[in-house]
């Protein structure tokens, strides 16, 4: 076989190499991609049944309830137009509580709610840690200021 030969072998090999990873790498990709929603999308149809998504919201007074087994949590998301069902097993973040911002990445089921596979509280840019207590008054001023 002549070297020109071998050259476009090698040249359509490495072409396809590049392309099969391409493919591989969207397909990864795609299977992670998590779109943002609000309670007022997913109520307003937006959101598809197993859909992976993050849903951002509050968290309603009154709305958490643990379950007996100590680790499953089911509370109310709103956005203060509509709300969403949401079920957790697992240990939530310091920070989550009622009244409070949160993130949640899961997927929706059939009936309505949301099984999160993961909870992030939300916090202004004025939290302080609890093992730190109040802010320091010239922090505080920083901040303000």
């Amino acid at each position: 076989m002549k070297a020109k030969h071998q050259r476009l072998i090698l040249a359509v090999a490495a072409l396809c190499g590049v392309a099969g990873a391409g493919v591989l790498a969207a397909s990864a990709l795609r299977d992670e991609a998590a779109y943002f929603r609000t309670p007022v999308e997913i109520a307003g149809g937006k959101a598809a049944v197993g859909e992976a998504m993050r849903l951002g919201g509050m968290v309603a007074k009154g709305s958490i309830v643990r379950q007996a087994d100590g680790l499953t949590i089911r509370f109310v998301a709103t956005d203060g137009q509509a709300s969403v069902p949401v079920e957790y097993t697992g240990i939530v973040p310091d920070l989550f509580g009622e009244e409070s911002g949160m993130i949640a990445d899961g997927r929706m089921r059939a009936d309505g709610t949301f099984v999160a596979d993961r909870i992030l509280a939300k916090h202004d840019e004025r939290y302080m840690p609890p093992q730190m207590g109040e802010m320091p008054k010239n922090m505080k001023a920083a901040v303000e200021g």
